[in-house]
């Protein structure tokens, strides 16, 4: 039984005439003769009754007409989902991202990819930004969002192997406790010396926000009077927030560190920003919904080129 049969009886059965229902099917009608005849020799019953007024169907077709709305509603829904897939508007992606952008800029991202692409499921997850790297090219994750303080040397290092999407920039921020409104605001970096500072713990990977501070303070000569060591920016907050100490940190685009309990000031003078990165496999844009994902990042952020 082959699916155009059944539509064929489908419409004969609804039209109630072999010429109307060729109408409708953009064929002529003894094709279509042809076609319900081979389909009652192939199931063995008549499925249709001829009379003077048309065709109505037997208590056989009435059955495979009742049968047959459900496959072919089925199919056609099977046909359109297929469809949104091959758009980019359907799908499940995993996607890697340093909590800094999990804050703020990823929820602002799936917002707007969510109104393109209902049924795409974007599943997170926050490791750090190394295993990030690790998962996206052992194929567990289909993109990462990481920070990195030279995005020109990442990009350089990973050629070929990654797609680095340039995601904008990170500007540093004063993270002090609470109750310190009385802070200035730009912050003198020098405060910070002599200062016991949070910093989360450097890597050879993937230079980023340790990288950065270490390079203001030696540029402008500070020292702090303790560096206390964490191993992510996030479990840097609470020390912060209990008055144990202060912190430079990422605030992408001035709205992500705004849901904690810190006072937030800017810096003088300025450190030198982060870079917001979107990497991807080399071929990741064979993959319609993730391609979707790539173009809303690279086509809402102004970023200088890499």
């Amino acid at each position: 039984m082959e699916l155009r049969h059944l539509r064929y009886f489908a419409a004969v059965a609804e039209a109630g005439s072999l010429t109307a229902a060729a109408e409708r099917l953009h064929m002529s009608q003894p094709p279509l003769s042809v076609a319900i005849a081979k389909l009652e020799a192939e199931l063995g019953v008549t499925l249709l009754e001829r009379t003077s007024r048309g065709v109505e169907p037997t208590s056989a077709g009435r059955f495979l007409l009742d049968q047959s709305s459900r496959v072919l509603g089925e199919v056609d829904e099977m046909v359109a989902s297929l469809g949104r897939f091959g758009a980019g508007t359907a799908g499940v992606l995993t996607l890697a991202a340093v909590p800094a952008l999990l804050w703020h800029r990823i929820p602002t991202l799936l917002r707007a990819h969510a109104a393109a692409a209902p049924d795409v499921d974007v599943r997170l997850i926050d490791p750090p930004p190394w295993t990030a790297i690790d998962m996206l090219q052992q194929r567990r994750v289909d993109a990462a969002a990481i920070l990195v303080a030279d995005a020109r040397r990442f990009a350089s290092r990973h050629r070929g192997q990654l797609e680095v999407i340039d995601w904008g920039e990170v500007p540093l921020v004063a993270a002090l406790p609470p109750g310190a409104d009385d802070a200035p605001d730009p912050l003198p970096l020098a405060t910070f010396d002599g200062a016991t500072v949070v910093m989360p713990r450097g890597t050879a990977a993937v230079p980023s926000l340790p990288e950065a501070i270490d390079a203001t303070f030696r540029r402008h000569g500070i020292v702090p009077g303790r560096v206390r060591t964490v191993e992510t920016i996030q479990t840097s907050v609470p020390l912060v927030e209990a008055g144990l100490a202060r912190a430079v940190l990422p605030d992408p685009d001035l709205a992500s560190l705004a849901r904690f309990g810190l006072t937030l000031r800017r810096i003088t003078p300025e450190p030198s920003p982060l870079r917001a990165l979107l990497l991807v496999r080399a071929d990741a844009r064979r993959e319609p919904a993730l391609d979707q994902l790539i173009r809303h990042v690279a086509g809402t952020t102004p970023s200088d080129p890499m």
